[in-house]
């Protein structure tokens, strides 16, 4: 049995001719907010430099359907390979698999689907199996209207041993266990793109580095986030619980080890929906990262850890980190968000960090449902304020399966009292093109 973990390529537009010829791609499989770019690649021609997260769901579920279904298993990350529409293509009709999963979200949707078509034309007796958030609502429909196998929600490896084991339709939710977790295989690394993965934040990434987590889900409830209501999570409304399950440490330094044994990676980037979710885990991976002895960074909160754990993070060796704060604004956080978090606590943790000799990265978006301009400038002003090194803005993205799609669907949330669908909300899955339409009110004082 042949079975393709694809993350295809995603070429949105391109401007320009000859040495001038610029390309907008798209990255999907690893990002929680799919989105597109102007990149420095071309199709076929990759250049190093333009962000690019590792595919964590694909490359975890690749190995562990490899090892419990016993099939020859490939993961062909085309985005990180840069290839053209035409060379993938050519790829998939060669080998002919017997199944290809692919990831996708609402932003990438209207170019998977024709991949998709295309797929079933070249070889029809492989059967595609589709996953990732889109598969969060609806998904009935995605099977009647597409030649689609299967659809499978969440995190996909036990659903996808399912799947190559007979089962087809909606394969609902079913996470791994912690135990499961920690008992799993570490994921799937290829070679040809181990060393193009690259998040330039927060400040002090050496190339090559590697992503990571340390740990899946987040117990938060962000109206707009989208892995932990839809992947991590069934919880489309924010009303159901969130669940956190964490890596031990001897899992993260056995991986750890056998990864920086493979690769000549610099540094490590702990890419967690949220890493410093207490204490006690935070100190075991500073220990874990000490022996290791590489520099790295994580994605965090500003206010789950003691002050003396931030410390500790330093001393093993931790350059930077990334907060979300999502807005400058208290109301928008508490009403709107719903991130449960102290903007002034926040305001103190930064300046914290930074005396301890970390970069901090700030993390914010506009154009949330029922915020108003003057909000969008006071997040503006917070920004001003902070020493942050380096930042992160964009606009609202409304991806499906999140809290931010059930409400523009039903027009209210109970859980969100300030979030309000009005003439001034603009629906867009693609957040840096949300940005671009809201730049010119974001610049009026």
């Amino acid at each position: 049995m042949k079975i393709l973990f694809s993350n295809p390529p995603w070429w949105d537009a391109k401007c320009g001719a000859g040495s001038n010829e610029r390309y907008r791609a798209g990255v999907r499989a690893g990002s929680r907010w799919p989105f597109t770019g102007w990149v420095a690649s071309k199709p076929d021609q990759f250049q190093f430099g333009d962000y690019l997260p590792y595919p964590f769901f694909m490359g975890y579920a690749a190995t562990y359907v490899a090892r419990e279904a016993g099939a020859q298993v490939r993961l062909r990350d085309s985005i990180a390979l840069r290839e053209s529409y035409q060379a993938y293509l050519e790829h998939v009709e060669a080998e002919q698999y017997d199944y290809v999963f692919i990831e996708s979200a609402t932003p990438s949707w209207h170019i998977d689907q024709k991949i998709i078509g295309s797929i079933h034309r070249l070889c029809p007796r492989t059967r595609i199996v589709v996953t990732g958030p889109i598969t969060a609502a609806a998904p009935e429909k995605l099977l009647e209207e597409h030649p689609v196998h299967a659809c499978i929600q969440g995190e996909y490896e036990k659903g996808g041993v399912r799947v190559v084991s007979g089962a087809s339709g909606v394969i609902p939710h079913d996470l791994l266990t912690e135990a499961e977790m920690n008992a799993a295989p570490f994921p799937y690394y290829d070679e040809a793109t181990a060393l193009r993965y690259w998040d330039g934040n927060p400040r002090g990434q050496q190339a090559p580095h590697a992503q990571v987590w340390s740990s899946r889900g987040c117990p938060y409830k962000c109206i707009f986030c989208v892995w932990p209501a839809t992947m991590t999570g069934n919880d489309p409304d924010g009303t159901r619980r969130r669940t956190v399950r964490q890596y031990t440490a001897e899992y993260m330094e056995a991986f750890l080890r056998e990864l920086t044994a493979r690769y000549p990676y610099r540094c490590i980037y702990f890419d967690d929906d949220t890493f410093n979710l207490g204490d006690k885990h935070v100190l075991k991976m500073c220990e874990v990262m000490q022996r290791i002895g590489l520099p790295w960074s994580a994605m965090c909160r500003a206010d789950t850890i003691k002050l003396d754990t931030w410390q500790a993070m330093r001393d093993s060796g931790c350059f930077g980190v990334k907060i979300g704060f999502e807005s400058g604004n208290q109301y928008v956080v508490d009403h709107i968000v719903k991130k449960r978090l102290n903007l002034d606590q926040a305001r103190d943790v930064v300046h914290a960090v930074k005396k301890l000799g970390m970069t901090v990265h700030g993390t914010f978006t506009y154009g949330l449902p029922g915020e108003t301009h003057e909000q969008m400038l006071e997040t503006k002003r917070f920004i001003a304020s902070l020493p942050f090194d380096t930042i992160q803005e964009s606009g609202t993205a409304v991806i499906e399966g999140t809290p931010l799609n059930t409400l523009l669907k039903e027009g209210h949330l109970s859980q969100y009292d300030g979030a309000q669908i009005d003439e001034g909300f603009r629906a867009e899955s693609d957040g840096i093109k949300k940005l671009h339409h809201l730049a010119p009110a974001l610049q009026r004082a």
